[in-house]
Formats: structure tokens, sequence, C-alpha cells
């Protein structure tokens, strides 16, 4: 005989994941917008008595939120310095403004960056500069930013900063920034060139700049491009000290979006320091409208729907479940976790699966002989959760940040076209990291 609480717990299972079934499909249907229809999911979690009004307020990530608003207001400030042109004119004249070597010179920026900073912040950064480029050589910018999101993803891989499935699993190890950078930073170097290879079958051969728009981009100075000197020197140095707190946060109890949202609000007050109050009104007003806020809601819709989900016991059954199928194998065991999250990852957001598993894996110790047998287990998840996030445009956070820029610019990363080549794509990168870890762990 069932409990009633047992009968009540299995149905709430059941109407979250009907909820959240619908919600994705409607996201993919792309008839409405997605923030409208994350909200609107979040709204029947609270309603329907999955969630009460105090959960789903713990559901949202407000470090992830805090992370991007600070982040693009930092960005839409610097923009004004022409910095972001001056960078779109220097990689496009350093390959000869050829469409293909533009391509691979932004995937490569992008990767390294997102090892150094996170890849919100990375396509935060390039995203503009990969528009403007596209924009001056008459090119369709489409398959730039589809490489974009990968190389965020792919790069983020390599460090303990780079993507928030590291950052929570190094906090729960101990495991170091050197730690990642020595495990992860070979197969992310692989998956990286291997990558590029489709992506130059499917687009990149196809990408042709007209001569003219060519020598046009190659006549360009850079330097013309810098508007306010006094403005760029400013968020430099912002720029420089969040990279730096960012860096130094988890040493100084600090969060990121702490340090965002503080150097957003520092260079708001060296732009405007000096100014009188209307023109403070107004370029505060023209930084905050910089704010992709369709991208904000969504992640606050999506995070409440997902908690929602998680708060039923779902994502913990399912990782109980997974890990009774390997029967105590480490092998088996690294395998499942390692594919089990790229899936996972690409349509649900990584951040709760992974908080569920980390606890799961903790508790095996013993099976493997203490935490030092863990290790494989480590690599598999962060591998599975970082990479796995490719697969479609909701599996990670800079995914959807791109598509906000990509939606604003009027060219669209529309969903399923979208999943299409990506998900094979991101499977192709989960088989290469399996041979990574059979190679060298197992």
């Amino acid at each position: 005989m069932h409990s009633s609480e047992d009968i009540a717990f299995s149905g709430s299972m059941w109407l979250a994941t009907l909820l959240f079934v619908i919600t994705y499909a409607v996201i993919m249907s792309e008839k409405i917008n997605r923030a409208i229809v994350a909200l609107v999911a979040a709204g029947l979690m609270i309603g329907l008595g999955i969630l009460n009004q105090e959960a789903a307020i713990r559901g949202i990530d407000f470090n992830t939120i805090g992370l991007l608003i600070g982040m693009m207001v930092i960005v839409a400030v610097t923009r004004q310095s022409g910095v972001f042109q001056f960078m779109a004119i220097w990689s496009a004249k350093k390959v000869q403004a050829q469409p293909w070597g533009v391509l691979v010179m932004l995937s490569l920026v992008t990767a390294v960056a997102s090892a150094l900073l996170d890849n919100v912040t990375t396509v935060l950064l390039v995203a503009p500069v990969t528009l403007l480029i596209t924009e001056e050589l008459r090119v369709k910018a489409y398959p730039y930013l589809f490489a974009l999101i990968f190389a965020s993803n792919i790069g983020g891989t390599a460090t303990l900063i780079g993507d928030p499935p590291n950052i929570m699993i190094g906090s729960a190890t101990g495991l170091t920034f050197n730690d990642f950078a020595y495990n992860l930073t070979p197969i992310v170097l692989v998956v990286m060139a291997v990558t590029l290879a489709p992506i130059y079958f499917i687009w990149g051969r196809h990408l042709r700049a007209a001569p003219e728009d060519r020598q046009r981009v190659m006549e360009f100075n850079e330097f013309d491009a810098i508007t306010d000197v006094r403005l760029l020197k400013q968020s430099l140095s912002v720029i420089g000290a969040v990279i730096a707190g960012f860096m130094l946060a988890h040493y100084l109890g600090l969060e990121a979006a702490t340090v965002a949202m503080t150097g957003a609000a520092v260079l708001l007050l060296l732009a405007n320091f000096g100014h009188n109050p209307e023109h403070q009104s107004k370029h505060v007003l023209e930084a905050f409208n910089e704010v992709e806020w369709i991208t904000i809601f969504f992640f606050v819709g999506l995070f409440i729907v997902v908690h929602g989900l998680d708060s039923t016991g779902l994502l913990r059954l399912l990782a109980d479940k997974m890990l009774a199928l390997t029967g105590g194998d480490l092998n088996a065991t690294a395998m499942v976790i390692l594919w089990s999250s790229a899936v996972l990852s690409a349509v649900v957001d990584n951040i709760p699966f992974v908080a569920t598993m980390i606890p799961l894996i903790k508790a095996m110790a013993p099976q493997f002989g203490g935490p030092e047998g863990l290790m494989p287990l480590w690599w598999a998840l962060s591998l599975g959760a970082c990479l796995g996030g490719n697969g479609t445009l909701v599996g990670a956070s800079a995914n959807l940040v791109v598509a906000g820029f990509a939606e604003r610019a009027g060219q669209p990363i529309r969903f399923i076209r979208y999943t299409l080549v990506a998900f094979p794509l991101m499977l192709l990168s989960i088989a290469i990291s399996m041979v990574y870890l059979e190679m060298r762990y197992l």
C-alpha cells in the first residue's frame, strides 16, 4: 500500500513532468516568444501547487541572473568607446578578411576567453563583434554565431571557472584550477579542432565575400574606431578588475554576480562622473536598454520550471536508476555519467542535474577505493554537463545570450534548425571524450 503522501508526491512528479514537456514543446515550436512561455509555465508551477512562492524564488539562480545583467551593462557601456569595432576590424584584417578565416579566428578567441572567463561573459563580448564583421562582409551571421556557441561551451570546459558545472564540482571536491586545466585542456583542444571540420563542410566552404567588401574591410583603420579614449581606459580597467575578481572570487568568498554587478556600477559611476543629472539619466538608460531582458526573464521562468521538476525528486530518481544500472563497475559508471549528463544537459539546465549527481558520486567513494578512485567520474560529469550544453539552444546560458543578440540583429536562431546540426555534433564531442576517458583513466 502506498501512503497518500507517496501518491501526492508521485502525482506532483507526473504533473511537473507534463508541464515541463509541454513547455519545452512550445519553446521548440517557436510560435510564442520563449520568455512568455517560460514565465507562464513558472506561474503554473506555483498555481498548480508543485512549488510555493518561496520555493520558486529559491529556485531562481540569482547568481546567474546578476552575472548576466552586470556583464550586459559593462558590455553596453564599453561598446560606446568603439573597442568592439576595433576588435572586429583587427580580427578581420589579420586573416585578410577571408570569411572562413574570420570564423576560425573568432572561434579560437572565444574558446580561449571562455576558459579564462566564464562562457557567458565571453559571448557577451564576442557576439557584437561577430555581428559587426558579418555585416561588413555581407555574409550570413548564422554559421559564425553557431561556431561561437560551440567554442564558448568547449573552451569553458577546460578550466575551473569556465563553466558553472566545473565551479560546482571544484567547490564540492577541492579540485583546483590547475587540476581542471591539466585533466581537461588536452581533450578540449581535440574537440575544438574536430568540431571546426563539420562546420567547414556544412557552411565554411560556401562562405564568400565580394572582393570589394573584403577590400573595404582591409582599408579600415582599426584605431579610427576608438571614439572615446577616456571611456576605453575606464572600461578596460573595470573589465580587468572584474576578470581578476572572477579568478579570486572563490578565495574571497564572493559570488560571480557580486563581482559583475559591482563592476557595472563602478563603470557607470566612472563614465558619468562630472556630468549633469540629465546626461547621467540618459547614459544609464541607454546602458540598461542594451540588457537582453527577454533572455533574463526567460532564465527566471526556466529556473522556476526546472526547480519544480527537481523538487518532485524526478532528477534524483533518474540519477539513482542510472547508477543502479552500472552494478558498481567504474568503467560502466563513468560512461553512463558521461552520456546521460550530456543528453540531459542538452534538454535541461545542467546546474540542477550536476547538483543532484555530486552527492551521489561522493557516496560511491567506498565502492571505488576512496575519493581518489572517483576522479574519472568527476571528469566524466564535467565533460558531459559542459559539452552537452551545445546540444540545444536551451542547453547552456551562453547559447541563449547569443540567440538574444541574433534576434536583436534580425537574424534569429531557430530552435529546431540549430538542434538538427548541434545535437549530432555534441554527440561527436562526447564520443571523443569517451575515448579520452578510456585511454587516460579507465
